[in-house]
């Protein structure tokens, strides 16, 4: 009795783990999804005041937040202060491609697709601070 009480428990120590897996994955996906749709907004950068913003966005499981620094109607640079990512670390390279072209209309790394996204809507939330 003991031994089939032992196994019971087990198998629903099992069970919930495999029903919580199950859950986090579809979590996941539907993220992914609202992320791969999410739409980056272009700022007119040459509106903007001088002077360093930060901003960041997250959509489970990617993360990033930046500093960016404005002067003299420019993006001058951006610094990457965190990403948290899965394999998306090569799209660490979209701080650069956004200074380059001035612009937040760049192409997604890749491979990198998410955190390309989730890079680019934490540059675009530290603009919109600079357009306040």
């Amino acid at each position: 009795m003991k031994k089939r009480s032992l196994w019971l428990a087990v198998l629903l120590v099992i069970a919930g783990f495999v029903i919580a897996a199950m859950g986090l994955m579809v979590y996941t996906e539907r993220n992914l999804e609202k992320l791969a749709n999410a739409a980056i907004r272009d700022i007119d950068i040459t509106a903007l005041a001088d002077g360093i913003y930060t901003g960041g966005y997250s959509m489970f499981p990617v993360s990033a937040e930046v500093r960016v620094t404005v002067k003299g109607q420019r993006i001058t640079g951006i610094e990457l202060l965190e990403h948290n990512n899965g394999r998306g670390a090569p799209a660490e390279v979209i701080p650069s491609c956004v200074v380059e072209a001035q612009s937040l209309d760049v192409d997604a790394v890749s491979g990198a697709t998410y955190s390309s996204k989730v890079i680019l809507k934490a540059i675009e939330n530290a603009l919109e601070g600079a357009e306040r």
